[in-house]
């Protein structure tokens, strides 16, 4: 079996010999540029780790990767425009380079481009593979519906926030499992597991990715920390908060929505999460849903030693710093 830093080569080698049309440029250009950006395709190589359970021939999933990384990259084009991001991995966002009206038009080109990878595949997966994909596919633009309108809600539950990361994030780590497993020949049941599996490691992985936000350390977290308290983003921690706060507290915490001095609305808020143990909460629910993911790996009906590999890499995702 390939190691993950063999699978990560073995996709990008694919995306790089992939080729668009010359004309129009503005229609394909932008979509050359962000997936060239990088990465570390995550997705795809958990769809060829999955495949790789059940066959050795790694090539047979390799347009399924494809597929899977190209709709992942059409999701953040129209996300980095509904958030008015001027940048992705450390370079212009397509919007910005291409305007608007280019980004959403590209954007829809590789959903088109996402499924003729998929035609791509042996007819005998294919039915079960698109069914998978177009329900993965419609779950990740409800989360990202439900995140918008969360934005304007201040009554959202943690069973509402659950289920929006779960949409938007998780079902498509899930996706990319089940996906896997079909190309593979697994059953229908193990690749079930898989799906189960890829979404309670994908909550854990968010739930994970919310800690850090706070807790990270700045210098491996790679970004700023506290973003998701300047921004008065819903996460995990926050709803906790709202949930465990007294009326003095949570008086505190509405005023400091508005605040403008960053570092110490950061402090302030960071102090409340520490007062009522909120990052111990999130780390047991993180640990829960990860136990969760790890028991359904367990049932699959193929050798602990087989899978070793996919076992490690989440992991150590789950428990990485950045």
């Amino acid at each position: 079996m390939y190691t993950i830093s063999e699978l990560q080569e073995i996709i990008e080698t694919a995306i790089k010999k992939v080729e668009y049309p010359a004309e129009p440029s503005k229609l394909y250009e932008p979509i050359r540029y962000i997936m060239g950006l990088g990465g570390k395709r995550m997705r795809p190589v958990l769809l060829l780790l999955s495949s790789e359970l059940f066959n050795d021939d790694v090539t047979i999933a390799i347009e399924g990767g494809l597929a899977i990384e190209t709709f992942h990259n059409f999701t953040l084009i129209h996300d980095d425009i509904m958030d008015n991001a001027p940048i992705r991995r450390g370079k212009d966002t397509v919007h910005i380079k291409w305007g608007v009206n280019n980004a959403i038009l590209s954007g829809d080109v590789m959903m088109v481009e996402a499924n003729r990878h998929l035609t791509r595949l042996d007819v005998s997966v294919l039915k079960d593979v698109l069914t998978c994909f177009n329900n993965t596919a419609s779950g990740v633009c409800e989360g990202q519906q439900l995140d918008m309108e969360f934005e304007q809600r201040a009554d959202v539950s943690i069973a509402e926030y659950i289920n929006m990361i779960r949409l938007k994030t998780a079902v498509l780590v899930g996706g990319c499992m089940k996906i896997g497993a079909i190309i593979g020949g697994a059953r229908t049941e193990d690749a079930d597991l898989l799906y189960d599996f890829g979404v309670n490691f994908g909550l854990a992985f968010q739930l994970q990715d919310d800690i850090l936000d706070v807790y990270g350390d700045p210098l491996k977290f790679g970004k700023q920390v506290g973003g998701d308290i300047i921004s008065n983003k819903q996460t995990f921690l926050l709803l906790k908060l709202k949930e465990l706060a007294n009326a003095e507290d949570l008086r505190r915490l509405d005023s400091l929505s508005s605040s403008t001095d960053h570092m110490a609305k950061v402090q302030s808020v960071t102090t409340l999460y520490n007062r009522y143990k909120v990052r111990e909460i999130a780390i047991t629910e993180m640990e829960r849903r990860a136990d969760i993911a790890f028991t359904s790996l367990e049932k699959v009906n193929i050798g602990t030693a087989r899978k070793a590999e996919l076992d490690q890499l989440a992991r150590s995702l789950i428990n990485r710093e950045h």
